[in-house]
Formats: structure tokens, sequence, C-alpha cells
């Protein structure tokens, strides 16, 4: 079933591989920032179901779609207090093109050897295996513009050996995710190649988290980092590492701070803004902390009463920098 994404992607323009930016409905990037970790066994399932702060099964086909679809969902791993360890896009392989039930998970790809042993660490007895799975690529695709994704041919989610497209579990905003062995832009029809930086750009004008930058390991918190929004937690599923402070933070039903997308004006500084610089208000009091980004857009995590009204960073260089937060249309209303 194919889908439209209401967004323009920017600097669409910018497509690469000498294909008119004109004539492509879709840019692909290719990830090499992000690793995949499969994991394989009877056991599979109910060991990450243990693990992970997402349910399991994964949500299936829609209704209508064939069942060779690839099914994909949106989790964290924590540690014992809570924090994130590591954020990972589950990718379930359906039954039948593998003898035994088979997950990959996207991760930062600085971490792979973590979350592996990480795993091989909690496996105990189960009937799992665990390793990695360099033969795949990992890439993003987007649309150029929604107009000219809705006169292409749509994209059809599938599951085969080489190559797995499915919806991104986070967001519509983010388009889908191309796990293959071959050129991302020679499988999407009217797709190009995309410029790496455009679709971080983009990843931060839309308030979406992804790393370790973004999410610093045993420091980000998951609510506090929207994984609620973003698809990415259950709260009536049975218990996982770092479960009670998380079910804590949720029924209390506060959550003071956030990460939001932030637009930067003024002189930058020649280097980037080092993560965890304070971010203040008019009058100086601490608003929150910048966490990463990219030129003048990124994340940072702010005490939401504190969003509307001017803010700035301080530089190294003793300079002000002033910040924009913004609330993603995206979000679910009440939040903004």
């Amino acid at each position: 079933m194919g889908v439209e994404f209401p967004l323009r992607l920017a600097h669409s323009s910018c497509c690469q591989g000498g294909k008119p930016a004109g004539s492509a409905a879709w840019t692909c990037f290719l990830l090499g920032e992000r690793a995949l970790v499969r994991v394989r066994g009877p056991d599979s399932a109910p060991f990450l179901l243990g693990l992970l702060t997402n349910e399991l099964p994964l949500p299936g086909p829609a209704a209508g779609e064939a069942s060779t679809s690839a099914r994909s969902g949106y989790a964290h791993f924590l540690n014992v207090q809570g924090r994130t360890l590591y954020d990972v896009i589950l990718y379930g392989l359906p039954e039948g093109s593998h003898e035994q039930p088979t997950f990959l998970l996207e991760c930062d790809s600085s971490v792979l050897d973590a979350l592996q042993r990480h795993l091989v660490l909690h496996k105990i007895r189960r009937r799992v295996t665990v390793e990695p799975c360099p033969e795949l690529r990992v890439w993003a695709v987007l649309p150029c513009a929604p107009e000219e994704a809705g006169r292409a041919v749509l994209l059809q989610e599938k599951a085969e050996c080489t190559t797995i497209l499915t919806r991104d579990p986070r967001t519509a905003r983010m388009g889908w995710r191309l796990l293959s062995q071959d050129e991302g832009s020679a499988l999407v029809p009217g797709g190009c190649l995309g410029d790496l930086q455009d679709y971080h750009r983009h990843r931060y004008q839309q308030g979406v988290p992804e790393g370790v930058h973004d999410l610093p390991p045993g420091v980000a918190l998951p609510l506090e980092s929207n994984l609620a929004f973003m698809n990415g937690i259950s709260f009536t599923k049975g218990c996982y590492i770092g479960q009670e402070l998380t079910a804590r933070t949720h029924h209390m039903g506060v959550i003071r701070k956030r990460l939001f997308p932030v637009q930067l004006s003024g002189p930058l500084p020649v280097g980037s803004i080092a993560p965890g610089t304070s971010v203040l208000t008019k009058s100086g009091q601490a608003a929150g902390k910048y966490r990463a980004g990219l030129g003048d857009v990124g994340l940072a995590l702010l005490r939401s009463e504190k969003i509307k009204g001017p803010l700035h960073i301080r530089t190294s260089e003793s300079g002000l920098v002033a910040l924009t937060a913004s609330v993603p249309d995206w979000w679910p209303t009440p939040t903004k």
C-alpha cells in the first residue's frame, strides 16, 4: 500500500548521481553511521521482549497488504536506572523467509560491539544467536516533495533475503527505511541519491533524535526523549530492564523537560556548540541544555514552560547565539 507524506525535504534539489532533481520523487540517503545486528532463534522474541521498551511481536501488515511485508518498530534498550543505552529500529522478518524467527536491530554503528555484548550478556540459556549483519546497508528514503511523490510509483513494503523496505516506525515525517546490499536509488522508483547532511538537517527539524550524540548512553531518559511520541514504548507490556522508573514517570503524568528541535541564529561559533552547553532565558535563568545539531539546527533538552520566550546560548568566544525552540506538528495535540 503506497503512502504520500505531507512534507517537503529541505534542500531536495541536492540530488547526487546525475539524475536531475526535478525528475526525482524520492531521495535516498546511505546511512553509514547505522549498523545492523541479527538476532535469530526460537527464543528471539521473548528474549528481546525482556530487554526492549516496546512490544513484541511487532505490528504486522495492515489489512489487505501482502503477508511478505516487513514488520518494523522503534524501541530503546535501557539500563537498570531507566536511562537509554541504545536506540534501535527493529525489523521482524516474515515467517517463512527464515527457518527460525529472525529480527534485525538497526543501531548507531559506534555502539555495534557494545550492543552485541549487551545482548550476549543477557542471553543466558535462551536459544538465540546474536551476530552482526554487515551484508546489508541502511538507507533512509524521503519524498523530495509531496506533489512529486504523488506522481511517482508509490512505494510498496517488501521483505526479501537481500531487500527490506518498510515505513519508518517513528513518524511518517521520516519516510521509509531500506535495508539492501544494492544501491538504494536503483531500488526506489524515481529515486536519487541525497546528501547525508540534508537527512540530518531534516531529522533535526522534525525533532527526531538518532544515535549516541542525540541520545547519550546512560544519560538520556526515554520519555524526555519523546519515545512515546515515536511509538517506541508500551506501557502495558510485561517487565523489561529499566521499566520501573519509566512506568512511574509515565503514571505521574508530568514530564517537565523534553528534547525540542531548535533553530540557531546570529553569529555561530567556528566549531560546533558543545553538547551540554546551557540554554538560558533572557533574564539568564537556566532553561535547559543543548544536546546536538548540525549548523543552525539541532536538539535541546528544555523545560517545556520556557520554550516560548527568548532563549540564547553563550559561546566560548563570549558571544550570544539566539535559540528558538519549536513544537513539531506531528506531536500529539496536548503537547502543543
